[in-house]
């Protein structure tokens, strides 16, 4: 790997050390805040490397601490939920003020899908297909942030047999968002609706969702799929 990469994980183990998050870099400082001096900036690949060794877990007031060496468990990545680093990444509000909300800074489930193959070897995941499920989950994280600095899953507008209305963060952008996720899920259909959205938005794995949804083995594979070519259908995509 990269001398950048081997440097950064010797720097992790100096007491001290943390890594920040800063646009689309990740400063490594050496401190206990944010006025520490940056050592290190690593890039989207760097990053997702050093999350697989030494590991990540969350820092208290932002950013990752390196995973303990008797720390076997993975908290900054959580179950049933492949390439969800928990974060915050800086939006664009809409009257022109740059504010930090939670994010996910890793690899969603459907780009984590896009790198399977059939068994003709072939991508399963089709790119239209592909585009459309990281254009559901882009407008969902604006939709759910809203203003506040907390996720607000229930802010998205539910399936049909989901209770009363939804419950808006106020904001233009999230209520403009939150519409256009609506849209989309009606856009696929009753029957399809549910695998989308807990894939899609929740960030859940196929498996985790199929058990979720009381389906059977590989069946949410094929429903997922399906929803995935509605919603490119739906955003004119392909």
């Amino acid at each position: 790997m990269s001398r950048q990469l081997e440097r950064a994980r010797s720097l992790l183990q100096r007491p001290g050390a943390w890594l920040d998050q800063a646009g689309g870099a990740y400063p490594l400082r050496l401190g206990g805040d944010r006025r520490s001096r940056v050592v290190l900036t690593l890039d989207e690949a760097a990053f997702r490397a050093v999350v697989e060794r030494p590991g990540l877990r969350l820092r208290e007031g932002g950013g990752w601490l390196p995973r303990a060496a008797n720390d076997h468990a993975r908290p900054a990545l959580a179950p049933g939920r492949p390439g969800l680093i928990e974060g915050e990444r800086p939006v664009m509000e809409a009257d022109g003020r740059l504010a930090s909300r939670r994010a996910n800074l890793g690899e969603s489930p459907v780009l984590w899908l896009a790198r399977r193959k059939d068994q003709s070897g072939r991508p399963w995941l089709t790119p239209a297909e592909v585009a459309a499920g990281e254009r559901l989950r882009a407008e969902a994280e604006i939709a759910a942030a809203g203003p506040s600095l907390t996720m607000r899953w229930d802010a998205l507008p539910r399936a049909a047999s989901g209770g009363g209305p939804a419950r808006m963060e106020p904001g233009d952008r999230a209520l403009s968002a939150s519409a256009r996720v609506g849209a989309a899920l009606d856009a696929c259909g009753p029957r399809l609706r549910a695998m989308v959205e807990r894939v899609c938005i929740h960030g859940t794995s196929l498996q985790l969702a199929e058990q979720g949804l009381g389906l059977r083995r590989r069946q949410g594979k094929t429903l997922l799929k399906q929803g995935l070519q509605a919603l490119a259908e739906h955003y004119g995509i392909g």
